[in-house]
């Protein structure tokens, strides 16, 4: 075996099964990619790999002792910094708390380490999570390791370069308007957006409906995986669904599936490379037997900005305008543009007309979905953004159109509109600067299990490169 710091986590347990490898010896695989990569890419905020090596020689004695190995058991897991562990910093990614220190493990932890998880690290994100890239004055900034000059996204941008850069087995996200797909899309990973309430997370932000904790994983079987392990009811999630409703382990082939296929929500710009990988996905489902049928959606991204704006306005802008009316000389400047932007949209507008906007936004989907098993699309309209820009003096040209707002770039924030619908990002291909790109396969409401029947064809008809080649 080599190149065990990319081994699939599928695999890695079969392994662990068989005694054909050790637990310690995968950890020890990703941490030694870790010290040899870490300082170009600067994904994790916190190591524990001295304690990771010790969990791991714990369940290296749980295989060979012949009991009953957990679901997780052994794997390196990247954890996402905003997601807390009691006893360790909480920072959110801001010099406004650098000391501050958290009191409660998010859910997803608590089930990754009872699964037997390690979680050997933690992952970088934007100050606040609060943007699409993954920079801040705190930890500095996180580079794509399919090209340098490029950010890997936001705000899980940390997870998606450790899975893409060889520092973690498997990691997790969350997503506020594409915080796991943009990032899975720009490292060439998967991400998997679940429908709202599926997988518990904690107040207050488990009660707004466009959040959504997820898995990051390198395969779609992984991302399954690890899906599996952080469903279910929470008793501190009263919006978390009961029962628990897992993917399954054989999901069958996509023969007769009817699959929309859209290379534009409505009028967003959409680069060359990434409308031609999209088209390849669509080809690729066809010769495997898929109904693909190309459609226009029709939606106005500027009703989409609009209905996402008021919404962070009532519930996430409030949270980083609070820190920025106590230290706002701490904050980086996309943290203080996103709290005032966010704010001016819910004063003008106000929560009813925003909500009457989504409610237009969902229609179109949700009649759409009424006649396909399955819509793909973008992910983003280019690649990624570059690295180290934030946006608020300059503006992203795509497609040699110069947008209004950075995130008009994104096709994500449609599904948080929507966001019982789960969506899988799966690679699509690579663009020409060398960064990949993403497309986004989204399901009806609460139809987990189709989008990863869509996404494993996908892989099995057009597989992709899990490691960079000049990293």
């Amino acid at each position: 075996m080599t190149d065990l710091a990319y081994l699939p986590a599928t695999e890695a347990l079969r392994l662990f099964r068989s005694r054909e490898l050790s637990p310690v010896e995968l950890m020890t695989a990703v941490i030694e990619r870790a010290e040899a990569v870490e300082a170009q890419v600067n994904a994790l905020t916190e190591r524990t790999f001295e304690d990771a090596l010790t969990q791991a020689a714990e369940a290296e004695r749980a295989y060979r002792d012949g009991g009953s190995p957990r679901p997780l058991e052994g794997l390196p897991v990247a954890a996402k910094d905003e997601q807390p562990i009691a006893g360790r910093l909480a920072t959110d990614g801001s010099l406004a708390y650098p000391d501050q220190v958290a009191e409660e493990t998010h859910p997803v932890l608590e089930r990754v380490l009872a699964a037997g998880g390690i979680i050997h690290a933690r992952t970088t994100t934007p100050e606040f999570c609060c943007a699409a890239f993954t920079h801040s004055r705190l930890w500095g900034l996180t580079r794509n390791p399919w090209n340098l000059d490029y950010s890997p996204g936001g705000s899980s941008g940390g997870s998606g370069a450790a899975l893409a850069s060889g520092t973690a087995t498997l990691a997790t996200g969350s997503d506020i308007g594409g915080s796991i797909r943009l990032p899975a899309a720009a490292t060439g990973t998967v991400g998997y957006k679940p429908p709202y309430g599926r997988v518990p997370a904690m107040p207050p932000f488990n009660l707004d409906h466009y959040c959504h904790d997820g898995p990051m994983a390198r395969t779609v079987a992984d991302c399954a995986l690890l899906q599996n392990v952080i469903v279910g009811p929470h008793p501190g999630d009263v919006v978390s669904l009961r029962p628990a409703v897992r993917i399954p382990d054989r999901l069958g082939d996509v023969v007769g599936l009817r699959v929309a296929y859209a290379p534009n929500l409505g009028d967003w710009e959409i680069e060359p490379d990434v409308a031609a990988n999209t088209r390849a996905v669509a080809d690729a489902l066809a010769a495997a037997g898929a109904i693909v049928e190309e459609v226009e959606v029709g939606l106005c991204r500027a009703d989409v900005m609009r209905a996402a704006f008021i919404h962070f306005g009532t519930i996430f802008g409030p949270m980083v305008a609070n820190a920025a009316a106590e230290h706002g000389d701490r904050l980086t400047r996309y943290a203080l543009t996103f709290a005032a932007e966010s704010r001016a949209a819910a004063e003008r507008d106000g929560f009813l007309a925003g909500l009457e906007l989504e409610a237009t936004i969902y229609a179109v989907i949700g009649a759409l979905l009424d006649r396909y098993d399955v819509l793909i699309c973008p992910t983003a309209g280019a690649p990624a953004l570059r690295a180290g820009e934030d946006y608020v003096d300059a503006k992203l040209v795509v497609n040699g159109v110069e947008l209004g707002h950075y995130m008009e770039y994104s096709l994500t924030t449609v599904f948080n509109v929507a966001s019982r619908c789960p969506v899988l990002n799966v690679p699509s291909g690579r663009a020409s600067n060398g960064v990949p790109t993403g497309v986004q396969i989204v399901g009806r409401s609460y139809d987990d299990a189709t989008v990863f029947r869509v996404g494993a064809a996908v892989e099995r008809v057009r597989p992709w490169a899990l490691r960079p080649e000049t990293l």
